[in-house]
């Protein structure tokens, strides 16, 4: 696709590019992905945000064993090594991170960078359950951030230029829906891996461009006729799905499933909700970013997304779900043993749960386990 290519051009340059903005005196302000940091804000000031969501690398992994424990998620180790290595230029360049703190393992992004690397480093935390006291913290956390935005770049955050930036997001957290959505179809006319690059895409591009590539992206989808045999339809979940680390979405779909949704907390962009313009934008904000949100794997209680992830394995006629986590995430392992058993009971179908410490050893077993389970859902071990 022609808007394909003209994104792919756009985010080969978009480090050199921001560089140049950078130059001119605009603040660039990086954040640790997860879902609830608003973008919004950093937009409202005159500041462009750009969400830190490499992956699937051993190399920053390894080094990241100089600054913390072995027994830290992958994902998060693998961000303090491309930090301190140094060779991404994005990682270095940012003038503040923010970094929502919502467990031990993005808190220790947060410290090495801060105390390694001395980067300015903004946290805020996050509450572990959906109450009017936490959504009350919440807020006070991006009032916060507010604040130091403000600070940061000179720039004061007024109602206008925040409902802008809002309406500016919501317009591609809509697209990115509509786009992904398509895959309700029976014979999905793009893959799983073709949107997942567009959803990392989201985190980096200039928002306008992007914007105008997902609206070509979209006519050029609606009119393309899907053709072939019908595959078996995956739901891809667990704890993080990183830029990069395409592996498990390029194994299923060589061993003929199609990839139909996903639902990760970082690393994949949350675009099922968008920011309600009535009211008090900020409280708007945390109603989005906080309340409305499909929770983690560490929110309590653990329902809310258990049925989340039943409705969309219903909605979009999942034949089986691939359960993806990085190793030392261990809320989403134990979320793992109960939901395995919950998916039985709701829908019957299967499920495949793997593990990764982004280890080049370890593809050629997952590709084993991959290709078996597709095989069993082909063979009538699915729906």
């Amino acid at each position: 696709m022609e808007a394909m290519k003209r994104l792919s051009d756009h985010l080969a340059t978009r480090v050199t590019e921001l560089a140049r903005l950078q130059k001119n005196g605009t603040k660039i302000i990086g954040y640790a992905p997860g879902g609830f940091m608003p973008e919004e804000l950093v937009y409202a000031c005159g500041a462009v945000p750009v969400g830190l969501v490499r992956g699937g690398d051993p190399e920053p992994v390894a080094e990241s064993a100089a600054y913390v424990p072995r027994f830290i998620d992958t994902f998060c180790r693998a961000q303090i090594g491309y930090r301190m290595l140094g060779e991404d230029m994005l990682y270095k360049m940012v003038d503040l991170l923010v970094v929502p703190i919502t467990d031990h393992n993005v808190k220790t992004i947060a410290d090495c960078f801060n105390f390694f690397a001395n980067a300015s480093v903004f946290r805020f935390g996050v509450p572990h359950q959906k109450d009017e006291h936490a959504l009350a913290y919440y807020l006070a956390g991006i009032n916060a951030l507010k604040e130091k935005l403000e600070q940061v770049t000179g720039n004061k955050i007024d109602d206008k230029k925040l409902r802008d930036a809002i309406v500016t997001c919501n317009r591609m957290r809509e697209l990115l829906k509509e786009i992904s959505y398509l895959r309700l179809s029976p014979q999905p006319p793009l893959s799983g891996r073709e949107f997942m690059k567009l959803n990392h895409a989201s985190y980096i591009a200039d928002k306008r461009f992007f914007i105008d590539v997902l609206e070509s992206i979209h006519k050029e989808l609606q009119k393309k006729h899907a053709s072939g045999a019908k595959k078996p339809r995956i739901l891809l979940t667990g704890s993080t799905l990183a830029m990069g680390d395409y592996k498990v979405i390029e194994m299923a779909e060589e061993a003929g499933a199609s990839i139909v949704i996903e639902e990760f907390t970082e690393g994949v962009r949350h675009y099922s909700e968008n920011v309600r313009l009535n009211g008090d934008l900020m409280t708007a904000l945390a109603d989005r970013y906080f309340q409305r949100r499909l929770p983690p794997a560490w929110f309590r209680p653990a329902k809310e997304r258990m049925d989340g992830l039943i409705k969309l394995a219903r909605d979009f006629k999942a034949d089986g779900v691939i359960w993806y986590q990085l190793m030392y995430r261990s809320s989403y392992d134990i979320q793992a043993f109960y939901f395995e058993k919950f998916l039985t009971r709701e829908l019957n179908i299967p499920m495949l749960k793997i593990e990764s410490d982004y280890d080049v050893s370890e593809r050629g077993p997952l590709r084993t386990r991959i290709e078996t389970f597709v095989e069993i859902i082909k063979a009538g071990g699915g729906r």
